[in-house]
């Protein structure tokens, strides 16, 4: 064999050799690499294992404040009760039993609530019932006596002290006899008790104002609220309450809140004659009795007498007249207010002598009533036209659009410069409906109208 063989021969097991060695190191880095990779892996699990267990310590101690949370917030549980007292009115038997029908009112509400709450409530376990209702109780007391409820406006006043010393956590409140509304109260007091978490659920009941239902569409938004609130209704919903009714639980107690609105009667002599001293109300045959109405300071009152059989129907047989107090001014003569023998309030209106298309148009101009019925606008900021010149037809129909407007004060206003309307225009004598039915802007009381005048009220 030659050199040349043996050297090839040795290249061969020379490039052996290198490859066993490159395999060798390929190994041996691969073992390092997973040594590496295993401590790596050691360190990461335990480090898992401290943060699982240090979780887990953690989580069994927010479960058990969680506990001790639930426990406190279970202690006392709630329920609210807000009601209007513009909407919810209670039956006239209580309100005519003074004290004791305050004591009665509470008794059987409470009954009530109880009942419903454990039949439609089962998970709320024994809870307390707060109710709160808001009321004008001199509004509410003034328009009992209009309506023949009761004839001495103090019963319910003992009323509302019957119903409040009755049941603890019952409360009658009064607004104030400048408030005709309760909602602004009621809405404050329902957005605190609303994520109150010991309030399980809130009962509204509401009047018709369109206030709630604001605060009911306002409610429906955010879901977790869902189921929280219940409506509680008396005298029935109207549009857009009638409308979310249906996203509401709704219950009724009818033995217990009127579903109809207090009529008044239109007597305004009983509500004289009651509030009047003892010496006043054992009248001689020509005794007379004097009836409340408006005055102004800068008037001067005179007084004129007219027989109780002319102001009323339904007068009675004791002999009593009432004398209307009047308001006349120094240098002007006295002026007066038509009434029927009813002694309603009569305006004369002639809607069906304008044009509908007159009206229309002077509808269109925006102008400002106060202004040009009144001579002067008191809203500085008033946007209405202060400027037009009215001719005579102008200003008639004016005020006939004005007229289309109800009186805060109804029928028994005795303003003879009241600008706007006592009796409904578009309602007949006698007939308790009109076009527009049950959206007409005037109450029922204020339809069928007789307008036969028999006596001017001087004012």
């Amino acid at each position: 064999m030659t050199a040349p063989a043996f050297f090839e021969r040795y290249k061969q097991l020379m490039s052996l050799e290198q490859s066993k060695d490159n395999l060798i190191e390929e190994l041996l880095q691969r073992v390092t690499d997973l040594e590496d990779a295993y401590q790596r892996e050691k360190l990461d699990h335990e480090r898992e294992t401290r943060f699982n267990r240090d979780i887990q310590i953690h989580e069994m101690e927010l479960m058990d404040q969680i506990s001790r949370i639930k426990t406190i917030m279970d202690r006392e549980p709630f329920v609210i009760v807000l009601l209007d007292g513009d909407g919810l009115i209670f039956m006239d038997d209580f309100l005519q039993q003074g004290e004791q029908g305050g004591q009665n009112a509470a008794t059987q509400l409470s009954t009530a609530l109880e009942d419903y709450i454990s039949s439609n409530f089962p998970s709320i376990t024994t809870p307390k019932i707060m109710t709160k209702i808001y009321a004008n109780v001199k509004g509410l007391s003034d328009l009992c006596v209009k309506g023949g409820i009761i004839n001495e406006p103090t019963l319910l006043d003992d009323f509302v002290r019957g119903f409040n010393g009755t049941v603890p956590l019952f409360d009658l409140v009064d607004i104030g006899a400048g408030n005709d509304k309760a909602h602004d109260k009621i809405g404050e007091v329902f957005q605190v008790y609303l994520y109150n978490c010991h309030c399980h659920q809130i009962f509204l009941g509401c009047s018709n104002d369109s206030e709630y239902a604001e605060i009911l569409e306002d409610t429906l938004e955010d879901r977790d609220l869902i189921g929280r609130v219940s409506l509680i209704e008396g005298i029935p919903f109207e549009k857009d309450l009638e409308f979310l009714k249906s996203s509401y639980r709704v219950t009724k107690f009818p033995k217990i809140f009127r579903n109809t609105k207090i009529a008044p009667l239109w007597a305004p002599w009983k509500a004289a004659v009651t509030t009047k001293p003892r010496d006043l109300l054992t009248p001689s045959p020509n005794q007379h009795v004097a009836s409340l109405s408006r005055t102004s300071t800068n008037t001067t009152s005179t007084t004129s007498s007219v027989p109780l059989s002319s102001t009323s129907p339904n007068a009675s047989n004791s002999g009593d007249f009432q004398v209307v107090r009047s308001k006349t001014s120094i240098a002007a003569p006295p002026k007066t207010v038509e009434r029927n023998r009813y002694g309603q309030r009569v305006d004369r209106l002639d809607f069906r002598s304008i044009p509908r298309d007159e009206l229309n148009r002077i509808k269109k101009l925006k102008l400002c009533n106060f202004y040009f019925l009144q001579g002067e606008c008191p809203n500085d900021n008033c946007h209405h036209d202060h400027s037009r010149k009215l001719s005579k037809s102008e200003y008639h129909i004016l005020t006939a659009i004005a007229r289309m407007t109800p009186c805060r004060f109804g029928l028994d206003c005795d303003d003879p410069e009241c600008m706007y309307g006592h009796r409904c225009p578009q309602s007949e004598p006698g007939k308790k409906d009109c076009y527009w039915g049950s959206n007409c802007r005037f109450d029922t009381v204020a339809h069928g109208i007789d307008t036969n005048i028999v006596k001017l009220t001087k004012v």
